[in-house]
């Protein structure tokens, strides 16, 4: 088995500050990492009333727990703080102000640059993991919308609009902030360039005003898609006055094969926003790095990139790197997310028609796969994900495909899972021709087992 010539890890800086810079850069140096993504944020135990719920509950469907303990316990409510005192007068141009210190600041924050500091004299490549689009208290006029201009209900991912001027603004004072306050940084991970599809009413964004006004500049007829887009999804939630679907018509409906030039103009536009807010990315890291600065992409795998935008080819020329998401966890619960409303909405379809069509799209099954809703969902702690070999592999060359030798292609593996599941799905992405490196997501979800699969892994043994 080869060795890993690049293995980055995720540590966001709650567990920087409960297990101490040194244990960590211990732990990452011992299994081979060369790399390490953190994020500007301190956090301390909190409740529900001040702060957010560890791990992520994904829209309430996560049975996730850490496998680490974080601040003594597995699974807990924190607060969090910005790690320094941002330069307010970047952001005067901006709708969005700068993030806001707080105690946690004044009492932790310079832990974070602690840590910055010994993984760069580690040997080490530091890099901030942000949202591409994810300003501090993002406005909803900030926020994409669905073909009749509301905002999708019960989003997992609450990300901006890619077209949003005041979004980008931000952007561009915040990266000049963080590598003046943190100038050892590598580079940058930005966090879904992209329009999340976790659930059905986040595939059917973006509709607002900054896209409204983007779309004509750059050669697409808004209207026109906004129309032919808001009958397909009226059609899949039982809205439409002229007719219901069928289970063949669900199957050609669904299908990009058969899908109409409206619907293929709206996936264009998509992937043309998508490799925009690339562009925007890569310049406001040139600008404020010297040109020194790397940018290095978390995106879906394919084909969920169909319905998010995001460009493998288009995004290699822009990015040094580009991480396609093996969060496998996901990919089964989204069957479920996806099902759910157009079953609610389509009692006259047969469930096993949508489910099998579903799977089929997402392109996560081989052989026998599950026929209902409850045959799909989030694996528990100790559940192997339900995602066979074969249709990884299948994503992961599809991806090297479009990359070619334009960019570098270096996974993101998620954590989260049993071991014996973990290894599997790790060697399984390590041992690809295309791959350059390996990142995982996140520290908190391995253990020391994991941490001793991963070194071997790393190491070729």
């Amino acid at each position: 088995m080869p060795k890993l010539d690049f293995l980055g890890i995720t540590v966001l800086g709650d567990y920087i500050l409960s297990e101490g810079p040194d244990a960590i850069i211990e732990n990452l140096l011992r299994i081979g990492a060369t790399a390490v993504a953190c994020n500007p944020t301190v956090t301390a135990p909190g409740d529900e009333a001040t702060g957010s719920f560890q791990p992520p509950i994904d829209a309430g469907s996560s049975p996730r727990v850490f496998d680490r303990p974080l601040f003594g316990k597995h699974s807990l409510w924190v607060r969090g703080g910005v790690s320094y005192h941002p330069r307010q007068e970047l952001y005067a141009d901006s709708a969005y102000e700068a993030r806001k210190p707080n105690d946690l600041t004044d009492e932790h924050g310079a832990v974070i640059g602690e840590f910055i500091r010994k993984a760069v004299d580690a040997g080490l490549k530091v890099y901030f993991q942000v949202g591409a689009v994810q300003p501090s208290g993002l406005r909803d006029e900030d926020k994409p919308r669905l073909p009749d201009g509301s905002i999708p209900h019960n989003r997992m991912a609450n990300t901006g609009s890619l077209a949003s001027e005041a979004v980008r603004s931000f952007n561009r004072a915040y990266v000049k902030d963080l590598l003046t306050e943190y100038p050892e940084v590598h580079g940058f991970r930005p966090d879904w360039p992209e329009y999340p599809c976790y659930t059905l009413g986040e595939v059917f964004q973006d509709f607002g005003q900054h896209v409204a006004a983007w779309a004509p500049k750059n050669g697409f007829d808004f209207e026109s898609i906004r129309a032919e887009v808001g009958e397909f999804y009226d059609l899949l939630l039982g809205r439409s006055p002229d007719r219901k679907l069928t289970n063949a018509d669900f199957e050609r409906t669904f299908s990009r094969e058969t899908a109409s030039e409206g619907i293929r103009e709206w996936l264009r536009l998509k992937s043309a926003l998508s490799v925009d807010i690339l562009k925007h990315w890569r310049d406001i890291i040139a600008e404020a790095s010297g040109g020194k600065g790397v940018l290095s992409a978390n995106a879906f795998m394919t084909p969920y990139t169909v319905a998010t935008g995001f460009d493998f080819a288009g995004a290699a020329a822009v990015c040094e790197a580009v991480s396609p998401k093996f969060y496998t966890m996901h990919w089964s619960l989204m069957v479920k997310f996806w099902a759910d409303p157009i079953l609610e909405a389509n009692p006259q379809l047969d469930e096993s028609t949508v489910v099998d069509c579903l799977v089929r799209m997402m392109d996560i099954g081989d052989g026998e796969t599950g026929k209902t809703v409850a045959d799909y969902g989030y694996p528990a702690p100790d559940e192997p994900h339900p995602i066979p070999d074969e249709p990884q592999l299948r994503k992961l060359e599809q991806v090297a495909r479009e990359v070619g030798d334009a960019a570098k292609v270096t996974p993101l593996v998620h954590g989260y899972g049993p071991l014996d599941d973990f290894r599997r799905r790790l060697k399984l992405v390590s041992q690809h021709k295309s791959v350059a490196g390996v990142w995982i997501n996140r520290y908190g979800y391995l253990s020391d087992d994991k941490l001793e699969a991963i070194r071997r892994v790393a190491a070729g043994e």
